[in-house]
């Protein structure tokens, strides 16, 4: 199986307003830069489609180191929240409705086909390939702004 690191990072202009996304995939030392965006869109959601639109433009299933700056996407799975939110009906402790639900199936999906890890880290501190992240995620973004 192909071990391949995967970045991410979400931007967003107002909460909601004009969002972008940007990924970089890398295997052997090659980097393909992936980014979109929306244009009323809130920055969670931004976050999870960075790392929902890299995995999914895998051709094969693959080991994939994630490393994101996102507490709210890699605590998901590194606190097992999304365990507890399926088993609850997609409901928080709560008792209310999981936002950005059909965003959270699309990642679950690729969770199996894919051997995920996750990594946290700080965001805006140096970190060469979040930065790059975060610059082509703003780029996306101003395409959206009015």
């Amino acid at each position: 199986m192909k071990e391949v690191e995967l970045f991410s990072d979400g931007a967003c202009s107002g909460n909601p307003g004009p969002g972008g996304w940007g990924s970089i995939l890398r295997f052997k030392g090659i980097e393909k830069e992936l980014s979109g965006g929306e244009q009323e869109t809130t920055n969670n959601r931004m976050e999870l489609l960075a790392v929902i639109n890299a995995l999914e433009s895998l051709k094969e299933p693959c080991k994939v180191k994630i490393t994101t700056d996102s507490k709210y996407v890699s605590d998901a799975f590194l606190k097992n929240w999304i365990d507890s939110w399926q088993k609850n009906g997609w409901k928080t402790a709560a008792k209310k409705p999981v936002k950005n639900q059909e965003l959270w199936e699309r990642l679950l999906k690729q969770s199996q086909n894919h051997e995920l890890t996750w990594i946290w880290i700080k965001g805006h501190a140096g970190h060469p390939e979040n930065e790059r992240c975060d610059k082509l995620a703003v780029e996306a973004r101003l395409k959206y702004a009015k």
